[in-house]
């Protein structure tokens, strides 16, 4: 493609070429007139046929199109790589079980040109169910969907309202990343999450806009109770490498270092406290399905912080 482009738009990818070609021809077919823009696809160590679905799309004529080969497994890497590969000032993310809307990369174009203040922006992940949802998957049980509706509203997100926006459908500011690093491999699986509290902890902002909007496809396998339980107890351990609940502070403000105070076994007493509490919640919420699995997810996500965070302790003292 010659010519500077307005924004870089990457997927990465791995295995999924039954779903892949889907969601590029969703960004490959945005309105007329809008920003001009590549794609960077990132096939991420894949052995199926992800090269050749993305060649056939090159074939028929999209040389805005780009494929860029990532051994390193994992999707950190394959957005890091594409970061790299990227030749606009903005960098948008999708994923390749999603659909962007017609007006996406317009729209995202606009948002950043009306608000120079922020940094990055994100929008609505509106679901697409393959078969009916099970009666307890409320909205209050879509975030390990990845699931976002925020409202017709547009709002800030920063320390003081630290919402996350999922990279599937969030953009950023290329120097983001010169300013604060690019995704953690460390966080797999929470790497926008840890991106973006890098980014609130240096007193940057991103903006919900309602209008930004994408579908993604709900796996079976994440309509399952046991899978919300994997996530939630995985995500635990995450937020527990970045001490993510002692930054919190009573008024859901993030705060810039983490709360000080008694431990046991390196963990802050006040965990344990919550944990006693959902289960105490849990016994209570017996006959509401949805309601009980709340408090379920919320003590699998305990464990899980409790847990790495003894395993972090029992390290430190080991190498002492």
């Amino acid at each position: 493609m010659n010519g500077e482009v307005d924004i870089s738009v990457v997927v990465t990818t791995h295995n999924r070429c039954n779903l892949l070609a889907d969601a590029l021809r969703s960004v490959l077919n945005q309105e007329a007139g809008g920003p001009r823009y590549e794609v960077i696809t990132v096939d991420n160590n894949s052995t199926d046929e992800t090269r050749q679905t993305i060649q056939s799309f090159i074939d028929h004529g999209h040389s805005n199109l780009r494929y860029v080969f990532e051994p390193r497994q994992g999707i950190s890497y394959g957005r890091n790589a594409g970061i790299a590969q990227s030749s606009a000032s903005i960098i948008a993310f999708t994923d390749d079980d999603v659909r962007v809307a017609p007006n996406w990369v317009s729209n995202i174009k606009r948002a950043f040109d009306e608000h120079s203040e922020v940094d990055f922006v994100g929008g609505k992940i509106l679901p697409h169910w393959p078969q009916e949802p099970p009666s307890w998957l409320t909205r209050d049980h879509w975030w390990p969907l990845a699931l976002l509706d925020g409202g017709e509203s547009a709002f800030y997100v920063n320390a003081a309202n630290p919402m996350v926006l999922p990279t599937a459908n969030a953009s950023f500011r290329k120097d983001v990343f010169s300013r604060v690093g690019l995704f953690s491999p460390e966080f797999s699986g929470r790497e926008d999450h840890e991106l973006i509290l890098r980014l609130w902890l240096t007193g940057r902002q991103g903006l919900y806009q309602p209008t930004i909007v994408v579908t993604a496809d709900v796996q079976p396998i994440r309509m399952t109770k046991s899978y919300h339980h994997r996530w939630n107890f995985r995500t635990g351990k995450y937020n527990s490498m970045m001490r993510l609940n002692e930054m919190m502070g009573p008024d859901s403000r993030l705060k810039e270092k983490p709360t000080t105070g008694p431990t046991i076994f390196g963990v802050p007493t006040f965990i344990y406290r919550q944990l006693i509490y959902e289960g105490l919640c849990w016994c209570k919420a017996i006959s509401q399905e949805s309601k009980r699995l709340q408090h379920e997810n919320q003590i699998c996500y305990l464990i899980g912080y409790i847990t790495n965070r003894i395993e972090q302790n029992r390290k430190s003292r080991f190498n002492e």
